[in-house]
């Protein structure tokens, strides 16, 4: 008989495994009736879109919180910006 230690009883009560989760796919919310607009391109006059992407201090949403794609965001971000430059979206929110 052998004394393991208290490593050797910290390393058996170690954490317990997570049960791994089945990733969940998020739907872009660029794409139109499921397929992406060739070439990929925002209106920056569809403001309820462009109200989705946008938080309530008027800041953009990233890409983790929106589920967009690289791609998706960059053309959201320009046409945002432009929307403000034309005075349809404010700069600063409430």
């Amino acid at each position: 008989m052998s004394f393991a230690g208290p490593r050797a009883k910290a390393a058996k009560m170690a954490r317990k495994k997570a049960k791994p989760r089945a990733k969940v796919k998020r739907k872009d919310p660029i794409f139109i009736d499921g397929a992406r607009p060739r070439p990929l391109y925002v209106d920056y006059k569809d403001l309820e879109l462009l109200g989705k992407l946008v938080n309530r201090q008027a800041k953009i949403i990233g890409r983790r919180k929106s589920g967009c794609t690289a791609a998706s965001q960059h053309a959201v971000t320009s046409a945002i910006k432009r929307a403000r430059f034309m005075a349809l979206l404010p700069y600063v929110g409430e």
